[in-house]
């Protein structure tokens, strides 16, 4: 093994192996979380400036995505325009409603109100400026997605996207509502 490719933690011998384990379902980027987990309540605005409480908008009888993004994230709008094509039928069998929660900060937040009606998206947009949701549900990077069920309870969670990734979603409605 070339010298610098090897990590002494990686072997099995030394004291800091594994520093994480994850199992296959708990792996970076998709994971389902307990059913303990739930929205925090956290102060937001929504477009018109107005101070909202995040957690007032779940737990409603209705399952609930928050999308976490960004106008400088090119990623995190793919995914909501994958996810605009699919939406109404979304709305139609799970009575699903989108919370796109924008991170930008105070120098991009001007931004958000002409995209999103350059985009003619459908969903509630809401801003977090001072990333205050962010610190709360502990994530990192963008686009960060939450499934809530209609109890109000974080059942799912996927981080970054790929093509494709709106239909596990829509799988995982699926299979909370057969519950």
């Amino acid at each position: 093994i070339p010298y610098k490719s090897w990590n002494p933690a990686s072997s099995p011998d030394h004291p800091a192996f594994p520093a994480v384990r994850y199992s296959r379902k708990q792996q970076p980027g998709f994971q389902t979380l307990s059913a303990q987990n739930s929205v925090p309540a956290v102060d937001v605005q929504t477009l018109e400036g107005e101070r909202v409480n995040l957690k007032d908008y779940t737990g409603q009888g209705n399952f609930t995505i928050l999308s976490f993004w960004a106008t400088w994230c090119k990623p995190c709008k793919t995914e909501l325009d994958a996810i605009y094509d699919i939406y109404p039928d979304w709305q139609d069998e799970f009575g699903v409603e989108l919370i796109a929660v924008s991170i930008d900060d105070s120098r991009t937040v001007r931004k958000v109100i002409p995209m999103v009606e350059q985009k003619n998206w459908p969903y509630t947009i809401l801003t977090d400026s001072n990333q205050n949701v962010q610190r709360a549900l502990n994530f990192r990077s963008i686009p960060q997605t939450f499934l809530v069920n209609p109890e109000g309870q974080i059942i799912y969670s996927h981080n970054g996207y790929s093509p494709g990734s709106e239909y596990e979603l829509e799988d995982k409605m699926r299979a909370a509502q057969m519950k």
